[in-house]
């Protein structure tokens, strides 16, 4: 914390958890507080702002002076961070976050994207594992893929390959119930939506992503 003459006047550490938070920054006069933009930085900025505090989410990819520097440390990037924001915000290139809950809106397209990726991981193994024995999978959909592999399965491999395929099932139905919460979040949530799927090619999945 630098005073209005640019004096270090508080120096310390403090945990990345709302209670921390809440115990520094509630009920103090108004502060500019500049932080880096990284993964607590929605949530963190969205609480200081709460408190009626200036928040300055920093850019510092572009900052060369904090991302470059050869003495690099969490203190000297914190006192460099205090120092710009005294001076000029605009050097730290700030960023406007989206809020809380659409950066929770958006961990839903991105969960299921997780699970697509460890779908088509778990497929690819299973292809992978039955071709040293002779075995092949025919070619077919990813939704069709549990229920025509298993059955092809010699039975010798499936104590090893059915749960395998029994969990690319699972996933699928998730997959699904993610796709039927993204529709219902497009048609209730994001109107913008509605202009976008007009585009040939992009679809429900696309567009929100987009929006959000």
């Amino acid at each position: 914390m630098l005073s209005d003459e640019g004096s270090v006047i508080e120096e310390g550490r403090m945990r990345t958890t709302a209670n921390a938070l809440a115990k520094h920054f509630e009920g103090v006069p108004a502060l500019r507080i500049a932080i880096e933009n990284g993964t607590h930085s929605i949530w963190i900025n969205e609480q200081l702002c709460k408190y009626r505090h200036e928040v300055i989410v920093a850019n510092v990819r572009e900052l060369h002076a904090i991302c470059r520097n050869d003495r690099k440390s969490d203190r000297v990037d914190a006192e460099k961070l205090a120092r710009f924001a005294r001076l000029d915000p605009n050097v730290l290139r700030p960023i406007t976050h989206r809020s809380v809950a659409l950066q929770e809106s958006l961990t839903l397209v991105r969960a299921r994207d997780v699970l697509v990726r460890a779908r088509a991981s778990l497929i690819n193994a299973a292809r992978g594992l039955v071709k040293p024995c002779g075995c092949r999978l025919p070619n077919c959909s990813t939704k069709s893929f549990h229920k025509r592999c298993l059955a092809l399965l010699p039975d010798g491999l499936k104590p090893a390959l059915k749960p395998l395929i029994d969990q690319v099932a699972q996933m699928s139905e998730q997959i699904q119930i993610f796709d039927k919460e993204i529709e219902r979040m497009a048609d209730e949530t994001l109107p913008e939506t509605q202009a976008l799927v007009q585009v040939f090619g992009v679809g429900t999945l696309t567009a929100v992503t987009f929006v959000l």
